[in-house]
């Protein structure tokens, strides 16, 4: 790929995206996420702000240890203290960068530091003169750049770049900016910034009006080589510019000429898995990871993909990691897709037998929201028998502090009882181990979600759970007042549909 062309990929999911609220990881989970993002190819890791805590500092020192690859980068104020703490925790990384930063925008100046531009410019040259004497590699971000003067900018681009900044970023902090917008500011700091030609220009944009990776793409067509981003594209707020979304409008766009290094058939599972470590559920329109982002439940759309798949898909799902498209069996499915599963299931019809099927099929598809396989051989005529499958007879559960948790759960499959007691690190975690001890199948929980359906301490609660095996997806529902045996009813749901 010419260096021309090339689209350096900084990912934040450790450091910005683990800012969410409730989605904060220990080190060994950390050292997981980080181990992925290694798998997928990206340039930079950003593993942490090290000043924040010890866990913090600890984590950017293992993953140092863990990762070989990927630039290690440690993020910074404009203050000495966290510029040492910065340089102490890369002590073991391979190939290092520290990354500091102090606002750009007068409200920032004025209402948050209590400055002035002299004051800010000159912090701003005294951090990145200090972070060169620690690390070769220094990123330099002019914090809400979104909202600052362009010319005020380039005064402090050009004097980090003297004080030996390899990188300087353009941020838009607040998620402000309309994408032409960012893009000619970009276009302006390139054009006239003195040594902008011996640094790489980044961006680093938030979602609060849903522009995040719009507004990135566009800086990256203005000229900026690195863009920086998260997994899911999560982050403060509402979120940073999506890794995945970035990563396949340049893939997919070739007219764009750039693109990155990373390795897209990795997405999926590195969208799953900081899903699930960080009990961030992805939404199911999620662009490119999301469950429906290729399913199909029209009948125009199907009978398209079932032809030529590009006729609706601009992307193939596995270039994504994902295994195939969704054909989907609905009151909107047509007769290609009725037909399509079918024949899947052994039947070969003739026009006039699949008329015959779709009217019955629209009868049933009117009453239920989904169509499955036992619904469609109940269709032709083979008789079902509805007791097959798992059933929940009993769950007891022991939980609190200091016990262990515990289950005991008795299942009744085919019409046959079953029994077990597993541990886990929690109620769900202990019931669900012992539903597998019953039924013996090696199954990932890639998903779990609760929502609350009623009001009150005695609030209905139902639970989505997504599960897979043999590289194949499941989904599981189920609602009970007592959240645990929501939760088991709702695996036991994603379990049926693979037996």
């Amino acid at each position: 790929m010419a260096m021309k062309k090339r689209v350096f990929v900084f990912d934040t999911t450790l450091r910005d995206g683990e800012q969410v609220p409730g989605c904060q990881l220990n080190t060994v989970e950390k050292i997981e996420v980080a181990k992925s993002l290694e798998l997928l190819g990206v340039d930079i890791i950003e593993a942490g702000f090290p000043i924040s805590s010890p866990a913090d500092f600890n984590s950017i020192v293992e993953i140092s240890k863990a990762i070989t690859e990927p630039i290690i980068c440690s993020l910074s104020r404009a203050v000495k203290a966290d510029i040492d703490c910065a340089a102490d925790s890369l002590k073991f990384a391979k190939k290092k960068r520290i990354h500091t930063f102090i606002s750009a925008s007068d409200i920032h100046i004025k209402h948050q530091f209590k400055s002035t531009r002299e004051d800010i410019l000159q912090r701003a040259v005294e951090a990145v003169r200090l972070a060169k004497r620690y690390a070769e590699d220094v990123e330099f971000s002019a914090m809400d750049a979104g909202r600052a003067d362009n010319d005020y900018l380039v005064r402090m681009f050009e004097a980090v770049i003297k004080a030996g900044a390899t990188v300087i970023n353009i941020p838009d902090t607040t998620g402000y900016c309309l994408p032409e917008e960012f893009a000619s500011k970009v276009r302006y700091v390139i054009e006239n910034t003195k040594g902008v030609d011996r640094v790489v220009v980044s961006v680093h944009c938030h979602n609060d009006l849903g522009l995040a990776t719009a507004n990135a793409i566009a800086g990256l067509q203005a000229g900026a080589r690195q863009v920086e981003c998260t997994v899911n594209g999560i982050g403060e707020r509402a979120g940073n510019t999506s890794l995945e979304e970035t990563v396949m409008i340049l893939r997919t766009r070739k007219d764009i000429g750039l693109d990155t290094k990373i390795n897209t058939k990795q997405i999926y599972q590195a969208s799953r898995l900081v899903s699930r470590l960080m009990r961030m559920p992805v939404q199911p329109n999620k662009a490119i990871v999301g469950k429906n982002a290729f399913a199909h439940s029209s009948g125009i759309h199907q009978h398209g993909v079932l032809n030529k798949r590009e006729t609706y898909e601009i992307i193939d799902p596995a270039d994504v990691g994902i295994n195939s498209s969704g054909i989907l069996l609905t009151a909107r499915s047509g007769r290609s897709a009725l037909r399509h599963h079918l024949e899947r299931l052994g039947y070969q019809l003739d026009q006039d037998q699949l008329d015959e099927a779709y009217k019955k099929f629209l009868s049933l598809a009117d009453k239920k929201k989904d169509v499955h396989d036992d619904d469609l051989l109940e269709l032709m005529g083979q008789k079902i028998d509805r007791k097959r499958g798992i059933k929940l007879e009993l769950l007891q559960v022991v939980c609190g502090s200091p016990v262990h948790p515990m289950a005991a759960v008795k299942l009744r499959i085919n019409g046959k009882s079953y029994s077990s007691v597993g541990n886990g690190n929690g109620p769900v975690d202990a019931a669900f181990n012992a539903v597998n001890d019953i039924v013996k199948k090696k199954v990932l929980l890639e998903e779990f979600l609760v929502q609350a359906v009623t009001r009150g301490s005695d609030d209905i609660g139902k639970v989505h759970v997504q599960i897979s095996y043999n590289d194949n997806t499941y989904y599981g529902y189920g609602s009970d007042s007592d959240i645990i045996v929501a939760s088991v009813k709702a695996y036991i749901d994603a379990l049926n549909k693979i037996l």
